[in-house]
């Protein structure tokens, strides 16, 4: 079963607290989800939220109603981290042509500006206790709360297992593989630049809708330098071997994104003809506290590539998740070795010289900005966007790294 991305739609990515700062997720998603099933009804809906709001158990299935879908689209809610709705892609792809599915929208969203805080599980079952037996007694003990009794996330949605933050973890892995600050910086830089250059030609115009009074993506700076990065102070290692800055780090990112996942009868629904594949894809994990949280990409996409017998040179695009540009660069340090992708990957495959040319020429998520579970759509729609430029036969690589030591890729063939 042949299995095609369509690019979708998503709002605006804005700096959370900033414009989308009133606005929750399922308002954000609404916008999205109404102008997607306005081209087409989909057959099923998939969407997902890492940052979950505590009132909302299905977002999917709550989108469908505050959209004003029809009540008989199934639809589900799926998490990955940042790779969730790259995973949601996935399932939707394996879903393809079976019981009766042909077209699937796939989709995620965060407000990060919307952070629910949560009781610790002693004082919740106490006042839960009490409400049964004793409503005025359970609310007094409510008033009574005290700042030990919040489980608060002070130490900026820190992995559970290890206690520490994406970018503590990240300063782990531009150490181990010597990551230097003038590269972060330049990659900043670049994916700044291009983020630039793709709002300045329209390459947006078609993948970003208005909402809230905002019509493109705010975090891109035309005013950046690399002495401006170069001034920045360190933001999770201030000892002075810190290389990791707010400059050379994803933003945290309020925003909505889609894509369309479908076969050809679902492409006949929405008036197109095959464009971009979805050939193979790779979902990864792996064992951070030695390199970093972020780089089961490197022990992925060899393999994705060896199995399809491509080298660096037959990808004529390169779509990677800049979550940090520290973690975007080892990962390229990591598959680029032949030692690295042996004893790491257990692939033993000549893949050549990486070609930097060909990655993130619209920008990344250093410029663009990550709400945690919009990327996935994001970043895949604006990758078949970009293929479906290109001539026929050329392949993309899609890559998203996850919170966990996971990851998610993704090979793309423009048919």
């Amino acid at each position: 079963m042949d299995v095609f991305l369509v690019p979708g739609l998503r709002t605006p990515f804005v700096k959370a607290g900033g414009a989308f700062a009133k606005n929750k997720a399922l308002e954000l998603s609404v916008a999205v989800a109404q102008a997607m099933n306005a081209r087409a009804k989909p057959d099923v809906l998939i969407w997902g939220q890492v940052i979950p709001d505590a009132t909302v158990s299905n977002i999917a299935r709550e989108l469908v109603f505050e959209a004003k879908m029809s009540p008989n689209i199934p639809a589900f809610s799926t998490v990955m981290a940042c790779s969730t709705s790259f995973v949601g892609t996935i399932q939707a792809a394996e879903m393809m042509g079976k019981g009766g599915l042909h077209l699937v929208l796939v989709g995620g969203v965060e407000t990060m500006s919307h952070v629910p805080l949560a009781l610790k599980s002693e004082f919740a079952d106490s006042v839960f206790a009490q409400f049964p037996k004793n409503p005025m007694g359970a609310l007094e003990t409510l008033q009574k709360v005290a700042p030990e009794n919040f489980d608060l996330p002070v130490r900026g949605w820190a992995n559970r297992q290890s206690g520490r933050s994406m970018g503590e973890h990240t300063e782990d892995t531009a150490k181990h593989f010597g990551i230097a600050r003038a590269d972060q910086d330049n990659r900043a830089l670049l994916s700044h630049q291009g983020a630039i250059a793709g709002q300045d030609s329209g390459f947006f115009s078609d993948l970003v809708i208005p909402f809230a009074g905002v019509d493109h993506d705010m975090i891109p700076r035309r005013d950046t330098s690399l002495e401006k990065l170069a001034s920045l102070q360190p933001a999770f290692d201030r000892s002075g071997k810190g290389s990791l800055t707010a400059g050379n780090s994803s933003p945290n990112t309020d925003g909505a994104a889609s894509i369309f996942v479908a076969d050809v009868e679902g492409l006949k629904r929405l008036g197109l003809t095959p464009t971009v594949k979805l050939v193979d894809w790779q979902i990864e994990a792996m064992e951070f506290h030695e390199e970093g949280i972020l780089m089961a990409p490197a022990r992925g996409l060899p393999k994705l590539l060896a199995r399809n017998k491509l080298k660096f040179s037959d990808i004529a695009l390169w779509e990677i998740h800049e979550a940090f540009a520290a973690q975007v660069l080892a990962n390229v340090k990591a598959i680029s070795d032949p030692a690295y992708r042996r004893e790491k990957a257990g692939v033993d495959f000549d893949m050549g010289e990486f070609p930097w040319d060909r990655v993130n020429p619209h920008g990344g998520s250093l410029a663009l900005g990550h709400p945690f579970g919009a990327t996935g759509a994001r970043i895949l729609s604006q990758a078949a966007k970009e293929l479906s430029a290109m001539p026929v036969g050329s392949r993309a690589i899609v890559s998203v790294c996850a919170d966990g030591g996971q990851g998610t890729g993704a090979l793309l063939e423009r048919v």
